[in-house]
């Protein structure tokens, strides 16, 4: 596929930015960034897992891009020029594997352990009106905690993120964490509805900046919406390699595509 500018690259958080939270894709965002593929170099960077990605931008493996010109089908790594997952840590370039870093071998289970144990005995103490299941789920290259857990429902998601919001229940324990595990040089990122990452210092979505060469790309754009200070798109909206867009929600970034790249 020949694009009419590659040396412009967009880069989109997955969550409130190309889909509702935990939702799947929509039809109109799907074939504006079909469109928007055959313009300039695009890639996707979130925080969840690939096979959470998967979920959310194809159903069975198959493609924004197949979806939208219903002329092929491929794997969902092929259907963004880069596709990062888990900030970065995993990471394809034209469906090829280019990077797969280890929490477990950065920290060592000993760390780990202790880590892990002090959360979970923080969320038994913990005074919430539901609890539900998985708690801290682990990733290749971070530790997803959430209070609730996260085999809640949607209606129980919708409901934690209210309540959180009034008291603050992710913040409080992201505090309690950094206090008891200063040596461990982690950072904490709020995102989505009901939980948070925690992952060594540097290995935020900047991490995915390192496999992007600079003599390659005039200019990198990013989409996100938890650009706020704490967010998880934080530290990519406001580095000095991109150019950071704040959105609210997938119609706000189709809105933005259509000014940007019409």
């Amino acid at each position: 596929m020949v694009k009419a500018n590659p040396r412009i690259l967009a880069l989109f958080d997955v969550d409130g930015t190309l889909t509702a939270a935990r939702k799947v894709v929509t039809p109109e965002v799907t074939a504006r960034i079909a469109k928007l593929k055959t313009q300039i170099t695009i890639g996707v960077v979130g925080g969840s897992d690939l096979v959470k990605q998967k979920e959310q931008l194809g159903e069975d493996g198959k493609t924004l891009v197949a979806k939208a010109l219903g002329s092929y089908w491929c794997k969902v790594v092929d259907a963004f020029d880069y596709s990062f997952s888990e900030n970065g840590l995993v990471g394809y370039h034209n469906g090829q594997l280019i990077n797969k870093t280890s929490l477990k071998e950065f920290l060592g289970n000993e760390k780990l352990n202790k880590f892990i144990n002090f959360t979970l005995l923080y969320i038994a103490n913990l005074d919430i009106p539901i609890k539900r299941g998985t708690f801290i789920e682990f990733r290749q290259g971070m530790l997803n905690v959430s209070p609730i857990g996260r085999n809640c429902s949607q209606e129980e998601r919708d409901d934690f993120e209210k309540y959180d919001h009034i008291h603050q229940v992710r913040s409080k324990m992201v505090n309690v964490l950094r206090t008891q595990f200063p040596e461990y040089n982690l950072t904490y990122s709020i995102g989505g509805q009901i939980s948070f990452d925690v992952f060594p210092a540097g290995w935020d979505k900047t991490y995915c900046l390192r496999f992007l060469s600079a003599a390659d790309y005039d200019e990198i754009h990013f989409f996100g919406d938890k650009t706020h200070v704490g967010g998880n798109d934080y530290e990519i909206f406001v580095h000095e390699r991109t150019i950071g867009h704040a959105v609210k929600s997938p119609e706000d970034t189709l809105r933005l595509l259509d000014e940007l790249f019409p």
